[in-house]
């Protein structure tokens, strides 16, 4: 009778708990090794699929245990002559979530956003030739430095699988604060108000970053509400501090003292853009050499997958939305220089051109794959 009731139990569980993703694989009846083009297709069929254990990566990149059996298998079934699509579904279903199929598009995407961007160059250039000279090539990259280093923060919101609409009013609220405080007067050297100024405003935009990330980790609140609330909070914030007007830098010695942040320039390269180099450049690697880079790409493939293999998820979101904190107060240092004053209506629609420059860079909007360049 119990041997009846256990055979019925197997015979009608799903067929998702049935295989059992951390079982070893099962043995296969033929040991063939694939030749040079086999290896090819088994290469460019590994490169598809994601082991979601390993941190999203290919199981041909990552040096887990179990992406070396999902290797081995994959090059076994190649020699065997079963086709790729087989196999990928094979696998699929064999290992559940723990395992993803993501298709390689990169050679596609420069044709894709590249061909529009090169027309968009030569029209210009046909209706003035000096609009690919380096004067102005370098002043529309001076002007997009503030969009560029917030995109930069909002990576890792997104490769999380986050979203952070707050970040246009973010600005507008830090910048009231550092400009307030310089209004003040509590010190009186001007060199030491600026470089206090300065500490000043990256701290509160990493407390504003940390405050949106507790909301949606420790609140629970789902980050598109939670931002679009702060997002209010911000402004209406930097309206009751404006006083429904402009905030402006009223010491002109701070002004010509700050002035070179923006309008400044070393080696003849602008100041901005050296900033944005070496703001991606940290960004990148953190994203791509760090261990946190990699708990980043594994908590937006799949957070439930990334809680079983022992990551911190609500850590990970919410140190993402910290540096996207940090990157706003990064783009208000050079914000301020550049006009001494600011309103409620700085930077309305920021948040939207950060998020598309972000996905054109090549992450995806659902999470799990991020790149700075």
């Amino acid at each position: 009778m119990r041997r009846r009731l256990a055979l019925a139990a197997l015979l009608l569980a799903p067929a998702a708990l049935r295989a059992d993703p951390v079982l070893a694989p099962e043995p296969l009846a033929y040991t063939q090794l694939p030749d040079a083009k086999q290896e090819a297709r088994a290469q460019a069929l590994m490169q598809t699929l994601r082991c979601v254990v390993c941190q999203g990566q290919s199981i041909a990149d990552s040096d887990a245990d179990l992406a070396g059996d999902m290797r081995a298998i994959v090059r076994q079934r190649i020699a065997a002559g079963e086709s790729p699509e087989a196999i990928r579904a094979w696998m699929v279903a064999r290992y559940g979530r723990w395992v993803s199929y993501r298709p390689t598009v990169e050679p596609v995407t420069w044709p894709l956003w590249g061909a529009p961007l090169v027309l968009l160059l030569i029209v210009g250039a046909l209706v003035n030739p000096n609009f690919i000279g380096i004067t102005n090539l370098a002043n529309v990259a001076t002007r997009s430095a503030f969009i560029a280093i917030i995109a930069v923060g909002a990576t890792f919101v997104i490769s999380a699988g986050d979203l952070d609409l707050s970040v246009g009013s973010m600005v507008a609220f830090v910048a009231s604060l550092m400009i307030l405080l310089m209004n003040s007067g509590i010190i009186a050297d001007p060199t030491l108000m600026l470089a206090a100024a300065v500490a000043f405003g990256i701290v509160a935009g990493a407390l504003c970053g940390l405050a949106n990330g507790l909301i949606t980790t420790v609140g629970k609140i789902e980050p598109f509400i939670a931002t679009l609330g702060t997002m209010g909070v911000y402004r209406g914030l930097t309206t009751w501090l404006s006083q429904g007007g402009a905030i402006t830098l009223r010491s002109q010695e701070l002004q010509a003292l700050y002035r070179p942040a923006y309008f400044g320039s070393i080696f003849g390269v602008p100041v901005p853009i050296i900033v944005i180099l070496a703001v991606t450049g940290v960004a990148a690697f953190i994203l791509y050499r760090t261990r946190y880079g990699r708990h980043v790409v594994a908590v937006g493939s799949n957070s439930d997958v990334a809680r079983y293999s022992g990551i911190a998820v609500n850590r990970v979101r919410t140190i993402a939305f910290v540096i996207q904190g940090l990157c706003v107060a990064i783009a208000v240092l050079l914000y301020v220089p550049r006009l001494g004053s600011t309103s409620a209506t700085t930077g309305i629609l920021w948040e939207l051109q950060a998020i598309t420059a972000v996905v054109v860079g090549g992450t995806a909007l659902k999470g799990g794959a991020g790149r700075v360049w």
